[in-house]
């Protein structure tokens, strides 16, 4: 309905008063219709994103690993009274993903349904705000639906980290959507708004204790709102909205608290230090080869996170060619739909990536979890090439977004039909499990006496979750080709406690030769007697003849 004025009911006299009245009108009526369109477009693509995650979810293609099941713990010992600051075994990653699981254990109770429906909420949470995000900075309705259908059905990179709980990665990207948006908003009409100043800041400081990653958001975000109050207007300086900056320095300050309480500062320093000793040259080419060579391909989902294959390259040419071009035509500042100052934002984010990218540690780390900030900016890149396009030829411009999409899908379906490893984080094959036959083994371990015990990081922690924590096996094993075992995988000292109080112990490895071989060596030269099994790809040592601890072993140390 519209308020109508009528000066004059009675033949238009110019002496009648006027009166108000309410009537549908057909602006009005374009307005309720344009509102009803959004939400319908808000609900479907929440639906979307939920539901092609829950999918995958039912179909079991998803494995439980190592690190889900720590969050998963740390969430049943949060209910049990503890407060941790970080994860376990680390100083840096902060916990509020165990906090919100254990929310989710308290309202379902515990299972890995209810850690996953955690992260599909964060995942569904995020679409909606890469929607304002992207209406924001295009000024354009149908980039914004485009960009939120991309991050809806993303390439299977994106689906991993937001479907399973690996470590904050979902919290760090709501979060980091929302530095962006507030962000913008603050440097325009509610530049005075003091406490959307203050919240920004809250979010931004925990963001950075949740997953330090956040500064790929935070600090472009704040260069910009620097550049947008500082510049001219109309050829006059504009005051700078001081009271905003303090309030937001103070958020972050409160927000980041954990992460002071918890000596995040002690991880930061450890990653300084070790970047200090790296051949730097040397360091910075072998992070360039991994930003293009593996990184790139894994965030336009040309490989699978956890392999250098994917799906075939016929396939993924056009998809490329469509990345790479949305990436030209937001470098060309004539042709570009977008404003400047959107632009400037987005790729201020992929520039900060790079430079932490290539000039720190985390250069690394091949599996292409680091690239995750750049869908922001590449979903609304790709949406605005389309929409610009849309705009020449009708639509007939969004063919290439069926196409994107599809190839996103068949993705995803190609890597959970390979089960070992199905839908996967882990780039290194040793560390994969077939967790089909979980509760087979928790079953036989309980019969013969074996509920403690030894085995590697990918194997203790699924089975010490999913056993309510009857069975215990510390993570003692190597799981690597090298054969080396890295003290660090045992994140949860209570765990050793346990098993060092039990008399009779077993060991449980992989189906893999190399280190079943290695501990028969062993055992073999300590003269002690035992039996071995198999359940599916597990593979059971155990009814030794006396007590075998790893120390007497000799294994090496990374």
């Amino acid at each position: 309905m519209c308020i109508v004025v009528n000066p004059a009911l009675d033949g238009g006299l110019a002496t009648a008063a006027p009166s108000f009245y309410l009537r549908p009108g057909p602006r009005c009526a374009t307005l309720g219709a344009m509102k009803d369109h959004l939400r319908f477009w808000l609900l479907f693509v929440a639906a979307a994103t939920a539901g092609f995650r829950l999918v995958l979810l039912a179909l079991q293609r998803v494995p439980f690993d190592g690190d889900e099941a720590i969050v998963a713990l740390m969430a049943r010992h949060i209910l049990q009274g503890e407060r941790p600051w970080f994860f376990y075994g680390q100083n840096y990653m902060g916990s509020l993903d165990a906090y919100f699981i254990a929310g989710a254990f308290a309202l379902l109770g515990e299972s890995v349904w209810a850690v996953r429906l955690v992260q599909v909420a964060l995942c569904t949470a995020t679409t909606l705000v890469l929607y304002a995000v992207a209406r924001r900075l295009t000024d354009d309705h149908a980039a914004a639906r485009a960009a939120s259908l991309l991050w809806a059905l993303p390439p299977l990179l994106l689906t991993v980290y937001t479907t399973v709980s690996l470590g904050g990665y979902g919290e760090m990207m709501l979060i980091g959507s929302l530095l962006v948006w507030w962000g913008h908003r603050l440097g325009g009409e509610d530049r005075r708004r003091w406490g959307l100043w203050l919240g920004w800041g809250l979010i931004a400081g925990l963001g950075f204790w949740v997953l330090a990653l956040v500064v790929v958001y935070l600090a472009p975000t704040a260069l910009w709102l620097l550049w947008q109050h500082a510049r001219p207007a109309n050829g006059r300086l504009r005051s700078l909205p001081w009271p905003g900056y303090l309030l937001a320095t103070a958020g972050f300050a409160l927000g980041s608290l954990p992460w002071w309480l918890g000596q995040g500062y002690v991880a930061f320093a450890g990653l300084v230090d070790g970047a200090a000793g790296d051949p730097f040259l040397a360091a910075v080419g072998m992070r360039l080869r991994n930003f293009f060579v593996l990184g790139l391909p894994a965030l336009f989902g040309l490989r699978f996170p956890w392999s250098v294959s994917g799906p075939p390259l016929w396939m993924g040419a056009p998809v490329l060619a469509l990345y790479l071009g949305a990436l030209g035509y937001a470098l060309r500042r004539a042709r570009s739909g977008m404003p400047l100052s959107g632009r400037l934002l987005l790729w201020g984010i992929a520039g900060a990536l790079f430079l932490g990218f290539t000039l720190t540690p985390y250069g690394g780390d091949p599996s292409g979890r680091y690239f995750l900030p750049l869908y922001l900016p590449l979903f609304i890149f790709v949406a605005d090439v389309l929409s610009a396009l849309q705009r020449r030829v009708g639509r007939l411009a969004w063919l290439p977004l069926v196409i994107l999409l599809a190839f996103h899908l068949f993705g995803t379906v190609q890597a959970a039909r390979t089960y070992p490893p199905g839908i996967s984080a882990h780039f290194n094959p040793d560390a994969w499990v077939d967790h089909r036959c979980d509760q087979a083994l928790i079953a036989f371990l309980q019969d013969h006496d074996g509920s403690r015990g030894y085995a590697n990081y990918w194997i203790s922690y699924p089975i010490a979750f999913l056993s309510g924590e009857e069975v215990i096996l510390e993570p003692r094993l190597p799981y690597k080709s090298t054969l080396r075992y890295n003290p660090g995988d045992n994140r949860y000292a209570p765990y050793g406690e346990q098993v060092e109080a039990s008399v009779a112990r077993v060991y449980v490895t992989t189906d893999y030769p190399p280190l079943n071989a290695l501990l028969r060596e062993r055992f073999a030269a300590l003269g002690v007697g035992y039996r071995e099994t198999e359940i599916g790809r597990y593979h059971v040592f155990y009814g030794f003849s006396r007590l075998v601890t790893p120390d007497e072993l000799n294994l090496e140390l990374e």
